[in-house]
């Protein structure tokens, strides 16, 4: 299995790209052990229609063609499902188990998502109510994948 991160826009240099890399490379190695075969990060270029409507279109477009066949897409989404850490390890395990090849995880622009990435969605999840930035995000979802790997793994990392 593999994950694969597709966001619109680019993360910068500095702490918030240093933590987010961190926690990626902690996941890797973790993966190994359960059968994870690479975690990739792709960026994507932001929309630069004058209407938010287009440039969720867009950007849905772009993060779709980027999408591996076959696999299950997740999207981060303010309107998506609150889940336990926990839940979400399972839900991740249960993909892997039923030899699904990719699971993708996609965060759109700062208009959110096109209807047709939402509707493309296998699951959609939120990590709260608030509304959080991109580079946030970013770091949040590396930190909870990592966080599901080792709770596979049975590491004490994850306490309950």
């Amino acid at each position: 299995m593999r994950f694969n991160i597709t966001c619109v826009g680019r993360m910068k240099s500095g702490s918030d790209k240093d933590l987010f890399d961190r926690y990626i490379d902690r996941a890797r190695k973790t993966g190994r052990g359960l059968g994870l075969a690479d975690i990739s990060v792709r960026e994507i270029t932001e929309s630069r229609a004058q209407r938010g409507a287009d440039r969720k279109a867009e950007e849905a477009a772009s993060l779709e063609a980027a999408l591996p066949a076959g696999g299950k897409l997740v999207v981060l989404d303010e309107h998506g499902k609150s889940l336990s850490s926990a839940d979400f390890s399972s839900k991740l395990e249960a993909w892997k188990d039923e030899g699904v090849p990719d699971v993708s995880f996609a965060i759109g622009g700062a208009d959110g998502h096109g209807d047709r990435i939402l509707a493309r969605a296998d699951l959609k999840i939120a990590f709260g109510a608030m509304t959080w930035p991109h580079q946030i995000v970013r770091i949040l979802l590396a930190e909870q994948i990592y966080r599901a790997l080792t709770i596979q793994a049975g590491h004490p990392y994850h306490r309950e």
